[in-house]
């Protein structure tokens, strides 16, 4: 198994859900978000090694949460002003014998093992691997004044999440163009497939949510409990 370290984004400011704090720490059934991504990656055994990149106010409060139950090789540094520049400075951190790099955002906290296991597994065949899922709703591409331009095929469209995984050379070339060349992205997987990477999707799943907005904080605790009882039966 090649050396693979999960590099966590959690940086997240919470203006959507009306908070004055990094939303990593919000309470989600009694546990900060963090907690749940956290658990996953240090149980998983495709894991080597873990890198929390967070806000330099943060820096504390992240290795508040991590406790003894996190032991796995985990380190916190300091990220940038938005979230590409955090990846890039969680690259610059990574253990030398890094193979492969999974990234994962702290407020998608449902991420489950299986999921992992399944977009790793992906990675190791193709070099880059994502979680995606296909695009359900009516997609409408809006113009001035809120008004519809045109309603978009949504025949082929994924909405990607995380985690994603890349061997580490893709992935590093993939910043240190973007720096160079001034390209901006979302996500990280724009960045290498800018690089003419190939990037496989993976069925992720419905449940796999961000925590953007309150309603997602109450679904995100629904999908939790749901879990929870399907495990007591």
């Amino acid at each position: 198994m090649p050396f693979l370290t999960a590099l966590v984004a959690a940086a997240g400011r919470g203006r959507r859900l009306g908070l004055g704090y990094n939303k990593v720490f919000l309470p989600l059934k009694g546990r900060p978000l963090l907690s749940y991504s956290l658990e996953v990656l240090g149980r998983s055994p495709l894991v080597q090694a873990v890198i929390v990149v967070t806000t330099p106010e943060d820096v504390d409060r992240c290795w508040a949460i991590i406790g003894p139950q996190y032991a796995k090789g985990i380190r916190v540094v300091e990220g940038g002003k938005e979230r590409q520049d955090s990846v890039g400075k969680g690259l610059k951190a990574l253990p030398p014998e890094t193979e492969f790099v999974a990234i994962h955002d702290a407020a998608r906290p449902l991420l489950t093992e299986e999921l992992l296991a399944k977009v790793v597994k992906a990675a190791l065949e193709t070099g880059a691997a994502i979680a995606a899922v296909p695009v359900q709703d009516t997609i409408k591409r809006c113009g001035a004044a809120e008004l519809v331009e045109r309603t978009v095929n949504r025949e082929g469209l994924w909405a990607a999440q995380t985690p994603q995984v890349f061997r580490r050379d893709w992935l590093e070339e993939a910043h240190r163009r973007a720096r160079a060349e001034g390209w901006r992205a979302t996500d990280d997987a724009s960045l290498v497939e800018r690089c003419g990477y190939p990037v496989k999707l993976v069925p992720g799943d419905y449940a796999n949510i961000k925590i953007t907005t309150p309603v997602d904080l109450v679904l995100a605790t629904a999908l939790l409990e749901a879990r929870e009882k399907i495990k007591i039966e």
